[in-house]
């Protein structure tokens, strides 16, 4: 572990798994005119920590002290359970093919919650047996990012929206488009609800986003612009491995973020 304290990062401007899509959905509730700005979010990095690099970061989190992962990338698509200080993977399911792209994931009653990409499929495994998805269920539209409220899924599909999803059937209950003063925020990727709002990475951009499930607001962004080569100068980065992955720990209040395909994952508190 390496213990580290670095001033606030600021956040400071808004841009954007995969390709883009878009759903023309009537029911979508858009925001007024006149947003505010988001607030800039400063982050306090404490701990730095091994990932694994064959990890292709979909989605992240937080189960009973270990990382239960998300990963992506067609045959290398899996899902697994980590050690958060030594990076180790402790048990790993391929669920990826040539056609099958893992996407994100979210625990919530005991279940697990994991997308594909492109392939419309929604795979849900007992929490405590990761090998073998006990049931399936079909989603409209592309697989990106997955959350929950601690009543409903909330579901990105590349596009502005974000979607509540009923867990017993899958089915879509509201559709939100997110904003911030200069107009919709596109390619909305992994999510974390963390008090009351959800958390972005917004793919290839530097920044993680804060949601206001309300109304969709952004109303503050977190800026990590140059995180991973200060911590790995010298490693090299190939196309798509970018910030992705957010992860919570409610007991400790610790933020955990990394990307796909990264060496290091970082412990921080969030400055608000």
């Amino acid at each position: 572990m390496i213990k580290k304290l670095l001033p606030a990062l600021l956040v400071f401007f808004a841009s954007a798994c995969n390709n883009n899509s878009t759903t023309d959905d009537p029911s979508i509730d858009t925001p007024p005119s006149g947003i505010a700005a988001p607030q800039n979010i400063g982050v306090n990095i404490i701990s730095v920590y091994p990932h694994d690099t064959s990890a292709y970061t979909q989605g992240l989190q937080i189960h009973n002290g270990k990382f239960y992962e998300g990963t992506g990338d067609f045959e290398r698509s899996s899902l697994r359970i980590t050690d958060i200080k030594t990076g180790k993977v402790e048990h790993k399911h391929m669920m990826g093919s040539e056609e099958i792209f893992g996407e994100g994931i979210t625990i919530f009653n005991d279940k697990i919650y994991q997308l594909t990409w492109k392939n419309h499929i929604v795979n849900v495994y007992d929490v405590n047996n990761i090998d073998k998805p006990i049931k399936t269920f079909n989603w409209p539209y592309e697989g990106w990012g997955i959350t929950h409220n601690g009543k409903d899924l909330i579901v990105s599909d590349g596009s502005a929206n974000l979607y509540f999803v009923n867990a017993e059937d899958f089915k879509v209950k509201t559709t939100l488009q997110v904003v911030d003063n200069q107009g919709p925020i596109n390619e909305i990727n992994e999510l974390e609800y963390i008090n009351g709002y959800v958390y972005a990475n917004v793919y290839t951009s530097d920044y993680i986003i804060k949601i206001d499930p309300a109304n969709g607001h952004v109303v503050g962004k977190i800026s990590l612009p140059g995180l991973l080569q200060q911590y790995a100068p010298g490693y090299q980065l190939e196309q798509g491995e970018v910030l992705n992955g957010i992860a919570y720990d409610s007991t400790t209040k610790k933020m955990y973020i990394t990307g796909k395909d990264w060496p290091k994952l970082f412990e921080v508190t969030l400055a608000e």
